[in-house]
């Protein structure tokens, strides 16, 4: 896909070019450490519950998994997982 993208400034198209890159970047950091501390998070519970998160994820949204607290914090921590991921992607595939 692509697609154009007008700016109203009246600097060079070089430095508007070097300041999106840079926030680029710079939300692509932002993205990749949310997925680390996301992964770390459904790491911990799968070590704890003997199931891998996308099984969770599944029985959760089947309505098969208790009203255990944990297992609503793992649910939301892997929805995030799964965002972040996907918002990693998109970011990865901008390119100037």
């Amino acid at each position: 896909m692509s697609f154009t993208l007008n700016i109203e400034t009246d600097f060079p198209p070089q430095e508007v070019i070097e300041a999106i890159r840079s926030a680029l970047e710079h939300e692509k950091h932002v993205t990749r450490y949310k997925i680390k501390r996301y992964s770390t998070i459904c790491n911990e519970f799968e070590k704890k519950f003997g199931l891998n998160s996308a099984e969770l994820q599944k029985h959760f949204e089947n309505g098969e998994i208790t009203d255990k607290s944990d297992f609503f914090d793992w649910y939301a921590a892997k929805r995030e997982l799964d965002h972040w991921n996907k918002r990693l992607e998109i970011l990865s595939g901008v390119s100037f």
